[in-house]
């Protein structure tokens, strides 16, 4: 059974990896099906496929967008981005001890910088952890934006 503090740990764990660009580490994190969702409707939208969403990215995808970030030669990454992700307390929203898996919700702040370009999300994050053997993966980030339907720039990492 999941124990809340190693589900916070998770959490916690992958912000701190995106904030210093540890992206392949991050991507260990993902469970084989895991997804990475920005619903453009944000808490409001109950389903990934049957509305549009800002992002809805398989771990495959996840790792494309890795190696283009990593790649000199990708245009969008000189210079390259940085963030930092500032997050509330996860609070334990569910659990299912059957599967060994359960939903948390974590109040965020993310800003972004890239030479002299910044810009600031805020929203929830909710992840499904469950374990896989005897590691606990992400098998879902969704993230609900505040303001989901207003225009947003150009992200170039992992909100």
């Amino acid at each position: 059974m999941i124990q809340v503090q190693e589900a916070i740990d998770v959490v916690l764990g992958e912000a701190r990896l995106l904030d210093a660009g540890r992206f392949e580490e991050w991507l260990d994190l993902y469970a084989d099906d895991g997804r990475y969702w920005v619903p453009l409707g944000g808490a409001a939208q109950a389903d990934a496929t049957s509305t549009q969403s800002i992002a809805l990215e398989d771990k495959l995808m996840l790792k494309i967008r890795v190696s283009r970030l990593r790649d000199p030669r990708a245009h969008s990454q000189h210079p390259p981005s940085q963030c930092q992700h500032v997050l509330q307390a996860p609070q334990w929203v569910s659990a299912d001890p059957a599967a060994d898996a359960c939903v948390t919700a974590t109040p965020f702040f993310y800003a972004e910088a890239q030479g002299e370009r910044r810009f600031w999300l805020a929203g929830t994050y909710r992840h499904t952890l469950a374990r896989r053997g005897q590691v606990l993966k992400i098998v879902e980030k969704r993230v609900d934006l505040l303001g989901p339907g207003q225009a947003l720039p150009a992200i170039q990492l992992f909100i």
